[in-house]
Formats: structure tokens, C-alpha cells, sequence
């Protein structure tokens, strides 16, 4: 793999610049927060593509995530957080107003299915408010994470939406869900810092696009190049006072539970150290699972629950436990209820220690 010091050098200049924004006072519950875990959920992100469209993103992979996390005893473990509607001001954050304008025209009051004119995104009736409400249940998600109802929590949401840019839907995506909540912690939270941790087997553009040149939100992403949209290179590191805070780790087709583990360990790890976040978002896309519809990673769930020990153990270290997962990709119905269930379990994990330096 590519020696990560060259780039630690720059987001070492990087974290400098932003330090002019203070770090968020310890809540009364100490440096690491209460233990539970959260789990948004709503029944309208089931009727975004609802019924029979054959599409890869159909509702029932919500259904199989309920699934699994219940056989797994989990699923009444968790704490259920209330899903909103985002509203437009807090959407402009990151998408501009015209795009928000096409979507009124080209989403609402529409019959049967239709793709956006910006791409590769298939809409029915209901999608732009399934949409509305993704966003918004991450929002939900980090409210409550930041006022200490849950450590942690994850986002069983869809639309995805990491391929979303600031005036384009695509790939499935409609807002950027990671993306708006990233942006929603700084201006509501005074969250000065936010790592962005995406393991989708697709490199997820938008996000990247969104954050290219800004220092406050630090982008690591593994993925495969080859694959749709085909951005994600090693060189792509941000521009301007952003540069250095875009760390894409390419891997290749069949890439293993040790190799995308080994990216974590080796290149993010020393990376958030440096950058210091105040706050991790994960785009949680378990495409990269082992024979998945879309993806020709090679992930377990024991993989899934392996990354998410390193990112869950980095948030304990550095950003007093503050983490919310969001779903991304993953289409094999059983492999991504069996990933969930781990990624979860290991969310779920007493905050006792952090990694050792």
C-alpha cells in the first residue's frame, strides 16, 4: 500500500488550520457517553422504488436489516431514535438551491417510475419524501448523540446517498445524507472537525466533491477504482486549504478482510490522530460484502465487525465516543443482514478502552 507519510505531513498542516474552532466542552457524562446505541428507522424509506421494480435498492433491504438484527437479540436492545423530515434550509448546506428546485420539479406529483435528468438515479412517488426523511433521521441521529440520549447509533435509511454532489443526483442517491449531517454538526452543534469514514465497495464521489477543499471535514474512503463512477484515485487529497484532507485507499477486485483491515490500521488510524475529530460518520456501504449484487469485495461480517472496532475505538480515543452510522450500499439480501448484525453488535460494545498509541 501507499506510505501514508506524505500525506500525514499535509493533514498535519490541515488540522493546524482549523484549530481555530474550539473543541465542544465535555457534557457532564464524562469524555466517552452513555453506552447505548441508537437505530433510526421509518416505514416510509420502504416506499422509495416500493412494489416489484427490480431495481437493486428495493425496500426489502430494510426488511432483511430488521431481520437480522432481531435473530441476532439485538434489535430490542437498541434504543429507537424518531426520524424527521429535513427541511430545506438545513439541505442548502451542501445542495444548491436550483438543484433543490429540480427535484420539485422533476419528483413530485409523478406516477409509475422515472430517472432524474442529473442521472443515475430511478425515482417513483414517493422517493423525494422518503429522501426528505433520510436525511432528516441521520439529523435525528446526531441530535441525539449529541446531547448524550445514546453513544452511538446507526441509520437503517434510503435513499443512500453518497454519490449525491451539491446539484446532482446519482447513483441511487438523491441528498447526501452523510454529507448534510457533516455540515448540520458544525452550524448546530459548533462541532468543529468531522471524519467521514466510507467503506462502500463504490467510492462515494459526492461526498468527496462537497468537502474537496474544505479542512473541517476530513473524507477516508477504501473502495474499488475500477467500479462506478470511477473517481477515488490515490492522488485525489483535496485542494486549497483542503488539501490533505481526502485520503482515498483504492484496493482491488476480491480485496479480503485482512487487506481493507490493513487500510484502516495502517493509513486511517494515523490519520485521525492527527486530524483529531470531534465527531465520526460512517457511510456504511456493505456492498464490499463477499458476493454481493454489485460488489466484488471479499467482506465478511467478522470484516464488517473488524472495521468497525477500528472506528468505534478511534471515536472512544478521540471524539468522546460521538458516532453515527449510515447506510449506504449493499444488495444481497442475506449477507447484508449478517453484516449489519456485526457492524451493530460491535457498535453496541462498552466504550471502555481506546486504542493505545
Amino acid at each position: 500500500m501507499k506510505e501514508p507519510s506524505a500525506i500525514l505531513a499535509i493533514v498535519l498542516v490541515m488540522a493546524t488550520n482549523a484549530m481555530h474552532a474550539q473543541r465542544p466542552a465535555e457534557t457532564s457524562a464524562g469524555s466517552v457517553r452513555k453506552a447505548m446505541t441508537g437505530f433510526v428507522y421509518d416505514e416510509i424509506y420502504l416506499r422509495h422504488l416500493a412494489g416489484d421494480t427490480g431495481h437493486p435498492d428495493r425496500p426489502e433491504r430494510l426488511t432483511a436489516v430488521q431481520d437480522g438484527l432481531k435473530s441476532k437479540g439485538l434489535l430490542k436492545l437498541l434504543l429507537p431514535i424518531q426520524a424527521r423530515k429535513v427541511s430545506d434550509d438545513v439541505l442548502e448546506l451542501v445542495h444548491d438551491k436550483d438543484y433543490l428546485a429540480l427535484l420539485r420539479r422533476e419528483a413530485v406529483d409523478i406516477a409509475g417510475l422515472r430517472m432524474l435528468s442529473t442521472g443515475d438515479t430511478v425515482i417513483s412517488p414517493d422517493s423525494l419524501e422518503a429522501a426528505y426523511w433520510a436525511a432528516g433521521g441521520v439529523l435525528s441521529a446526531v441530535d441525539a448523540v449529541m446531547k448524550g440520549e445514546v453513544g452511538n447509533a446507526f441509520a437503517a435509511v434510503r435513499p443512500p446517498g453518497h454519490h449525491a454532489t451539491r446539484n446532482r443526483g446519482m447513483g441511487f442517491c438523491i441528498f447526501n445524507n452523510v454529507a448534510v449531517a457533516a455540515r448540520y454538526l458544525q452550524q448546530a452543534h459548533g462541532i468543529a472537525r468531522v471524519l467521514i469514514v466510507d467503506w462502500d465497495y463504490h467510492h462515494g464521489n459526492g461526498t468527496q466533491d462537497i468537502f474537496y477543499d474544505d479542512p473541517s471535514i476530513f473524507y477516508f474512503s477504501t473502495h474499488d477504482t475500477s467500479a462506478y463512477p470511477g473517481t477515488g484515485s490515490s492522488n485525489e487529497t483535496g485542494s486549497g486549504p483542503g488539501a490533505g484532507a481526502t485520503l482515498n485507499i483504492p484496493l482491488p477486485r476480491g480485496a479480503s478482510d485482512e487487506l481493507i483491515l490493513e487500510a484502516f490500521q495502517q493509513h486511517l488510524v494515523p490519520a485521525a490522530r492527527i486530524f483529531k475529530p470531534d465527531f465520526i460518520l460512517i457511510s456504511a456501504g456493505f456492498d464490499a460484502m463477499r458476493n454481493d449484487l454489485l460488489g466484488e469485495f471479499d467482506v465478511t461480517p467478522a470484516g464488517f465487525a473488524a472495521l468497525t472496532r477500528v472506528v468505534h475505538d478511534l471515536a472512544v480515543e478521540l471524539s468522546h465516543g460521538r458516532l453515527v452510522s449510515v447506510l449506504e450500499g449493499g444488495y444481497r439480501l442475506d449477507g447484508l443482514a449478517a453484516s449489519v448484525a456485526a457492524h451493530v453488535e460491535v457498535l453496541m460494545e462498552p466504550a471502555t478502552s481506546a486504542q493505545s498509541h
